[in-house]
């Protein structure tokens, strides 16, 4: 079964809130790894935020089972911040707040993402 949709509205309501509670901060992270999916699908790329949640996305090499080759993985604050523009890829990079393998994992021409002008 695949995933619940969560509408753009609820999405950016969580993305806004000031001082996010666990479950706001958990439908920010799961909406914006949606919204990721979205604009670069496909399967090459697992992009983690535990707990809350992870996604496969950029067009590629599908990837079907085990350990995937290109993998990303970071904390909610970090991707939060990446996908709205408050931090860059380069900056997460260096500052080891995100950790990246595969010759696929940079994700610096997907971020950060246009979520203001989603509807819906």
């Amino acid at each position: 079964m695949p995933p619940k949709r969560i509408p753009h509205a609820v999405g950016k309501a969580a993305v806004r809130a000031a001082d996010r509670t666990r479950d706001e901060t958990a439908t920010a992270v799961r909406w914006l790894l949606q919204v990721l999916g979205e604009n670069a699908e496909g399967n090459t790329v697992e992009i983690r935020v535990p707990p809350f949640g992870a996604v496969q996305a950029i067009e590629g090499p599908r990837h079907t089972r085990g350990t995937p080759p290109n993998v990303v993985e970071t904390d909610a604050a970090t991707w939060i911040a990446l996908a709205t523009g408050e931090l860059t890829w380069a900056e997460a990079v260096a500052a080891a707040r995100v950790s990246a393998s595969g010759q696929r994992a940079d994700l610096a021409p997907y971020l950060p993402l246009a979520w203001e002008t989603m509807e819906g």
